[in-house]
């Protein structure tokens, strides 16, 4: 009965209440005394928990599914079980954008392949110690953008990134190079990718040499190899890219760069790191290591 109260409550300024009364089979003076009456501390609750979940699902720019809430809601400090979100955004009419299936776009190089370092072992020690990269493609309206970039093992942040009109090997090099730029490379670092020409080319090559960078690269058709690298991928076409139309690159540059830099480094919650944030993991390792390096 209650739910069809609160319906007439939200509509009741669209049709009139005797006749919204009328069709779900309740009495108006029923409704006027539920109406009139105090809301019980239980539906304030309930009121407050869907404007937060509302709220929360805005700010995710409509990516997050009930887990990713309940977690963002437990952090504020209002504790909140899955099932629990998951009713409140299905009543709500709240659906979080579905992946798509990911398709590749390097071409195997023929130059000799640098061998597998990092063996499906995503995790590291510290910033800077492994690094994942791959290339990807975005259709606009003046023809395709290619997007490169480079991810931290450690805080699943994008380190490094490029876009251009082309896939050279000149794509790649700059988002290593911002990469290289942004984060302390620790020695012996390595850069994992696939087999690509452009990852394979000499010109890349001595980039990594520069910068003391041991090169890994997975097998040949084996997406689990850097699935890392593609992840990204598949949550940034997922989340951004198939829900939007870009009349131009420079249009698709800027709605990438914000997504990276803003909402992704920064705001979104990432489940393989306790639904924290990449910059906030980063964050505490360095106020965790200045504090060790004050101690001593």
């Amino acid at each position: 009965m209650t739910d069809k109260y609160e319906l007439i409550a939200a509509e009741k300024d669209s049709y009139p209440v005797r006749n919204m009364c009328r069709w779900l089979a309740v009495s108006a003076s029923g409704f006027y005394d539920w109406y009139r009456r105090p809301p019980s501390p239980r539906t304030r609750r309930r009121t407050t928990l869907d404007t937060q979940v509302r709220a929360l699902f805005a700010a995710s720019r409509q990516t997050y599914g009930a887990r990713r809430i309940a977690a963002a809601l437990r952090a504020s400090g209002t504790p909140a079980s899955v099932r629990l979100v998951r009713r409140v955004m299905r009543r709500a009419g709240l659906r979080a954008c579905q992946p798509r299936a990911y398709r590749r776009t390097t071409l195997p190089g023929q130059a000799p392949a640098p061998t597998d370092r990092l063996r499906r072992d995503f995790t590291a020690a510290r910033p800077g110690e492994k690094l994942v990269g791959d290339i990807t493609y975005i259709r606009t309206g003046e023809g395709w953008l290619y997007l490169a970039t480079v991810i931290d093992c450690y805080s699943r942040k994008v380190i490094g990134w490029s876009m251009a009109d082309h896939m050279r090997t000149e794509l790649i090099i700059d988002a290593f190079t911002m990469a290289a730029t942004r984060t302390r490379l620790q020695p012996g670092a390595t850069f994992h990718s696939d087999r690509g020409s452009q990852y394979l080319s000499d010109a890349y090559q001595r980039v990594l040499r520069h910068h003391q960078v041991h090169p890994s690269a997975g097998a040949t058709g084996v997406c689990w190899d850097n699935s890392l690298a593609e992840s990204f991928f598949g949550t940034l076409k997922n989340e951004l890219i198939h829900r939007e139309h870009y009349p131009t690159r420079r249009v698709a540059r800027t709605a990438i760069a914000d997504y990276i830099e803003i909402f992704y480094n920064r705001q979104r919650l990432h489940s393989t790191l306790g639904y924290r944030t990449p910059n906030h993991i980063e964050n505490l390792y360095h106020t965790a290591t200045a504090t060790i390096a004050g101690a001593a």
